[in-house]
């Protein structure tokens, strides 16, 4: 499956993204509000794609490459995912979640692709809440989060960082 958008394509992770998404991945700036450690080797992110492409079997979802379209590029990753172990209370439900390498910021790719996203899981998967989450300091993601309509529903403590959960309802989707 594909998702297209007037800029984007949002496909599967394939192996022979393993170069850009090893940039993401071990971009400072990039991971620093993602509660995990950078990559330090490319074997890492070849893992990292294992592990989505057994969710895609697994679970029929999982996060995607986002390619702009103009230069076929891979710039990031968005997508759902079901949440498969607890955070913040919550578990088995959809989690919409995204990441761009720096020189694509601020050019409206993640709210855009996150849209496309939202699109696809309340019509064609049928899902009736999506959640999302971002550290409290990552103001930019949760102004796009917000954009996108979704309730901020509070605080909470995920692995020593202060993050802020988000819920957006099927009926409150807007195009």
């Amino acid at each position: 499956m594909t998702i297209e958008t007037q800029r984007l394509l949002l496909r599967e992770l394939m192996d022979s993204d393993d170069e850009r998404l090893f940039l993401l991945d071990s971009h400072p700036e990039v991971v620093k509000y993602v509660g995990t450690p950078i990559f330090e080797d490319i074997s890492q992110t070849q893992n990292l794609i294992k592990i989505v492409k057994e969710q895609y079997k697994n679970n029929g979802i999982g996060r995607y490459a986002v390619v702009e379209k103009q230069t076929e590029s891979f710039i990031g990753w968005c997508g759902l995912k079901i949440l498969c172990e607890e955070i913040n209370g919550y578990k088995d439900v959809y989690e919409l979640g995204y990441r761009f390498l720096p020189e694509y910021w601020g050019k409206g790719y993640a709210k855009e692709s996150a849209k496309a996203w939202l699109h696809h899981g309340f019509t064609e998967m049928n899902i009736e809440v999506i959640y999302a989450y971002a550290d409290h300091r990552n103001t930019a993601s949760m102004h796009t989060l917000e954009k996108l309509n979704f309730e901020n529903k509070g605080n909470f403590e995920d692995k020593e960082d202060i993050c802020t959960w988000f819920e957006l309802r099927k009926e409150n989707f807007k195009l």
